[in-house]
């Protein structure tokens, strides 16, 4: 049998790819973005990732082997500083208030926080995606850059960005989630195998339309 994991990500492969179409990262990816759409983007992503904290750190008091809750403890407290430096830099201090939050990552973070009573191996893979398709997407968009003119690189004004997710330690910290909800699932019964595979599909989408949400500015309409 494949690992869960594996398995999981064939199944979000074909939204993977629309992520990888969209404008918004392709614009990211050759510095073309515009200044308004990354600053949309940076400030709702300061505010998902205050709950995705929580989440992550909800995971890791729910599992039952050690290395397991360390491992989570040690992505909610250690790799999400790294990100939040990152928005610390981009920001310059001026991070967003809750009443700021797009419909789009309220949307998110509510389907998160709807996993705390489902089984923790669902709610360890809903959280999965956030490091896999990150870790993916700056990879891929790392990989262009190495391909292209060294001095397209060092003018790219989000390359700081494009770098965290494809550093080794964040490659690491995404593979290593993997291998937790592996464990997970190889202990889990079919149904709960599906309802993670169900969810890691579903909040993939979500981070297509986390991304579509900065490149249209998105505002509630009312």
């Amino acid at each position: 049998m494949k690992p869960w994991s594996t398995e999981a990500w064939e199944a979000a492969l074909p939204v993977y790819e629309k992520i990888l179409e969209h404008p918004f990262v392709g614009a990211l990816a050759d510095g073309t973005l515009s200044a308004e759409r990354f600053r949309f983007y940076i400030r709702q992503d300061a505010l998902y990732l205050d709950g995705y904290a929580r989440r992550l750190a909800h995971v890791a008091a729910r599992l039952t082997k050690k290395e397991h809750t360390e491992a989570f403890l040690h992505f909610a407290l250690d790799g999400i500083e790294v990100e939040r430096a990152l928005h610390a830099q981009f920001l310059g201090g001026d991070l967003p208030s809750s009443a700021e939050i797009s419909p789009a990552c309220l949307l998110y973070t509510s389907l998160l926080d709807a996993q705390a009573l489902a089984p923790v191996e669902v709610e360890a893979a809903a959280v999965l995606p956030c490091f896999v398709v990150y870790q993916r997407v700056g990879e891929t968009i790392h990989a262009r850059l190495r391909s292209g003119a060294e001095e397209a690189i060092r003018k790219n004004p989000y390359r700081p960005w494009i770098e965290t997710y494809a550093d080794p330690a964040f490659v690491a910290a995404a593979e290593r989630a993997a291998r937790i909800c592996d464990d997970l699932a190889a202990a889990a019964g079919e149904e709960t195998r599906c309802s993670m595979t169900d969810i890691f599909v579903r909040c993939t989408r979500m981070e297509w339309l986390f991304w579509d949400s900065a490149w249209n500015l998105e505002k509630w309409k009312i």
